[in-house]
């Protein structure tokens, strides 16, 4: 990587049956162009059941493959370490999106519907999930392997495991959203397993020279939630397992959670889990500006700072911070573009 910046995944909610469109391919495309490292395309469903809603980006089939590989080539092409975030939203899925209200859909809306560990649907008015059979878990986990192996197909070459933000991999790991009493449900080595499982059965289909990256909710910030100590611990299971990135970001399980969002808001957790568990951190969430980013690098706190927002607002952050920083001769301008700067 030429720098320590990343691009967070972020849903465009611009697709049709999951295709990626020159939208992705721009999208994508101008942010290597920008200057970052690391593009990570958007939370990537493996089945069409896992988007949160019908315009979400999908690679549960083989068709899914041309479309992401030409964004793919692209990043490739300007310099940067093209990546894919494979997600499924579990109960959350089936909504609307965002800019028409992010509500729950109904079948004669488009809907489907979602699945989870428990019958506990994410917030009021929301649909209840119908609890997964072990059976069905292990076909979730199947779908994750073989959207693993297209991925590589398609030519990323580094992946992340999305178990974040309530969607199905957390929602196993918290227990505000996993009351099963089986062997994936109660205590903390039977509510991690599904994601070992599924880290595994990934693993199993990517190259094993290539990175591998897991994004936690590090914090579900509500009373008998998940934990960072939990996090901690959890991060030491994945490094054993083969995991080379934790990407630490928080919340998003539990609806009406109190969130101190501020500045570097959840730095504390990719320091935290750097140290205490030994493995390679990301740090992401209202990271804005170069000296506070260069600060949170100098320090230890992370390894790599992914920006969101502020990279939707500045496509060409990288280069820019570089010049605030006065390391302009370090950034990836293109020539085409050299004349500007």
């Amino acid at each position: 990587m030429r720098n320590r910046i990343g691009v967070s995944p972020m849903c465009q909610y611009s697709c049709e049956d999951g295709m990626a469109t020159d939208w992705h391919l721009v999208h994508l495309g101008s942010r290597a162009v920008g200057g970052a490292a690391l593009v990570m395309a958007e939370a990537t469903a493996v089945e069409a059941r896992g988007r949160i809603s019908p315009g979400d980006l999908g690679i549960w089939s083989d068709a899914h493959i041309a479309p992401l590989a030409r964004a793919a080539q692209f990043i490739s092409d300007q310099g940067a370490v093209p990546a894919i975030q494979l997600a499924h939203a579990g109960r959350k899925a089936s909504t609307s999106v965002p800019w028409l209200g992010g509500r729950a859909l109904s079948d004669t809306e488009g809907g489907w519907a979602p699945v989870g560990p428990s019958a506990i649907p994410f917030t009021d008015g929301w649909r209840v999930p119908m609890e997964l059979s072990v059976e069905e878990i292990l076909g979730v986990q199947a779908a994750f392997r073989d959207a693993t192996a297209r991925s590589l197909q398609a030519g990323f070459t580094l992946v992340e495991l999305h178990a974040a933000h309530g969607y199905l991999a957390h929602s196993f790991l918290s227990p505000l959203s996993n009351t099963r009493t089986d062997a994936y449900g109660g205590s903390f080595e039977n509510r991690v397993r599904f994601l070992i499982e599924t880290t595994r059965a990934m693993k199993s289909a990517w190259d094993e020279n290539l990175p591998f990256a897991v994004r936690l909710s590090c914090s579900d910030w509500t009373e008998g939630g998940w934990t960072i100590e939990e996090s901690v611990e959890l991060s030491r299971l994945l490094k054993a397992e083969g995991v080379d990135l934790i990407d630490c970001s928080s919340g998003g399980g539990v609806s009406g959670a109190k969130i101190p969002v501020g500045p570097g808001y959840q730095v504390q957790f990719a320091e935290a889990i750097r140290k205490e568990a030994d493995i390679p951190t990301a740090a992401v969430g209202m990271i804005t500006e170069p000296e506070q980013a260069d600060t949170i690098l100098r320090d230890g706190q992370a390894d790599m700072v992914f920006l969101a927002r502020e990279l939707l607002r500045d496509p060409y952050w990288p280069i820019h911070a570089a010049q605030k920083l006065g390391r302009l001769e370090h950034a990836a301008v293109p020539d085409q573009y050299q004349r500007a700067f």
